[in-house]
């Protein structure tokens, strides 16, 4: 689409399917500004935030995480994203509260002791959020204790831990034998992931799954929510 033609949409003229399409173009285009305007247009409609947040905003990083699972976009772009996502949640969240909407799940998430890399991290938070998950970020570096700590404070679904080195890919196992210490592993659902890692690791140190991409992380992490919650 040319810069002239896009300057022409006036999305307060679109009727509201149309608006919604244009806020899944604009999300995946990472125009921070014209999701918030949309937003609020979708708001002064008479749209619930729910249903702005299912529809519209999640309905976008849903095709978002398809395309970047395919090869299609790749991190600058999924970023860009995922921050024009968060412009629009910052108008829905205090909303959210206000009606009581739960989150579809909630997750901590940190990158382990030892390692400082972070772009994975924010990736899978970001995408987290942008699947209607609420996402604690303990950071980079994050020792046994702060992750028993958040889990003990936050109560999440799950608990996210992120390694980019092989050297600190052991601390995982470390944490998950202080959950045990703890009598705390069954309450929650561990997810790892990162560059150096793959399936029989995951299942080595104990973790219910092992996500390769940040999308597989979401689809995982949706359906393990949802089958601890219809066995509970």
């Amino acid at each position: 689409m040319s810069e002239e033609h896009e300057d022409d949409i006036i999305l307060a003229e679109l009727e509201t399917d149309e608006l919604v399409e244009q806020m899944w173009d604009d999300l995946y285009d990472g125009l921070g500004e014209e999701v918030v305007e949309g937003t609020n247009i979708l708001l002064e409609r008479g749209w619930s935030a729910k249903q702005v947040l299912d529809d519209a905003l999640v309905g976008g990083m849903n095709i978002v995480g398809q395309d970047f699972r395919d090869g299609i976009l790749f991190v600058p772009e999924v970023l860009m994203a995922a921050n024009a996502m968060k412009a629009g949640m910052a108008i829905l969240r205090p909303l959210l509260a206000e009606t009581g909407a739960k989150p579809v799940g909630k997750m901590v998430i940190g990158t382990v002791k030892g390692d400082i890399h972070d772009i994975g991290k924010n990736l899978v938070g970001m995408m987290m959020e942008g699947a209607g998950f609420e996402v604690v970020d303990l950071g980079i570096n994050t020792d046994a204790d702060a992750y028993i700590e958040a889990l003990k404070k936050e109560r999440p679904d799950i608990l996210g831990m992120s390694a980019l080195l092989t050297t600190t890919m052991p601390y995982m196992k470390v944490v998950i034998d202080a959950m045990k210490e703890a009598g705390m592993r069954e309450d929650f659902i561990v997810m790892v992931g990162g560059a150096p890692l793959n399936e029989e690791f995951g299942k080595a140190v104990g973790a219910d799954a092992y996500c390769r991409d940040a999308a597989t992380a979401v689809e995982v992490a949706k359906q393990l929510v949802q089958e601890r919650r219809a066995a509970g």
